[in-house]
């Protein structure tokens, strides 16, 4: 594989992304052995994807280690197991951590405290997977070689002194119903500044400033083209500020402003 390839990305993050997976590439078809990357968040999933079928490579998928994961490995399996690669065992390659609080703490932590939490201990993100949320405690997902230095470290942090933490099997995780929140808003046009504006809940030259600093993705990908028009079941993301489905355009009003349902996932 010519790696000059890489040089068609602009973004250096994305450039590195794809050396480090013609790397695994190059492993996997040297030693037979299967590969798999750190967790990458949805716009990383898509870019890799395109990647790999771009390069005429099938002998792969991404797994979070559940099936309504947001955050995923890929793996990379050599194609003399593509007819038993559905029995891979996924624990050999994502493993589970649960903090269970003491039932005086139940309800107190978000998924924010707990990423807060593993960060202090100066985890990179890209070694965390989805972090399972409920009034008891959370399961947090992690790279195999993360397992250890967590269980015996977490426990320092202040805020887990009193918990216990334990290792699981993906099959035990919680089960985590996704909650989400209807609102209404109202745009001037389905262009993207307008939406971010609305959704954002600020001026459309902060809008447009959010777009410039690459915050914004529409359906997994980063777009900065203000004008871009939005449909009916887009997926915006806006760094810092939420995820959003545009769920359907109601109507218009007199004065030809656009009525839209959304989906806010909190």
């Amino acid at each position: 594989m010519d790696r000059s390839i890489i040089n068609k990305y602009k973004n250096e993050n994305d450039r590195l992304l794809i050396s480090k997976l013609i790397d695994k590439i190059r492993f996997c078809e040297t030693k037979n052995k299967i590969q798999t990357t750190d967790f990458i968040d949805e716009r990383e999933q898509k870019l890799l994807d395109n990647f790999m079928k771009s390069q005429k490579i099938y002998n792969y998928f991404l797994t979070g280690g559940f099936e309504e994961a947001e955050r995923k490995i890929l793996v990379i399996y050599p194609e003399k197991l593509t007819d038993i690669i559905q029995n891979i065992n996924l624990n050999e390659y994502i493993n589970s951590i649960r903090i269970i609080l003491p039932s005086e703490m139940n309800g107190e932590y978000t998924h924010k405290n707990y990423l807060g939490g593993l960060m202090k201990l100066g985890i990179a993100r890209e070694k965390i997977g989805d972090i399972l949320v409920d009034e008891e405690g959370a399961d947090i997902l992690i790279m195999p070689e993360m397992l250890k230095f967590l269980i015996t470290n977490i426990p320092s942090l202040t805020r887990f002194s009193k918990s216990k933490i334990e290792q699981i099997q993906l099959e035990n995780l919680r089960k985590i119903k996704i909650k989400t929140q209807n609102i209404k808003i109202t745009v001037a046009s389905m262009r993207l500044d307008n939406i971010v504006s609305e959704l954002a809940k600020c001026s459309r030259g902060k809008a447009n400033e959010i777009l410039v600093q690459e915050r914004v993705l529409v359906n997994h990908e980063i777009i900065q083209k203000s004008s871009k028009e939005v449909k009916e079941n887009d997926i915006v993301t806006i760094r810092s500020k939420g995820r959003f489905i545009i769920k359907s355009i109601v109507g218009n009003s007199r004065k030809g402003r656009t009525f839209i349902e959304v989906e806010k996932f909190v």
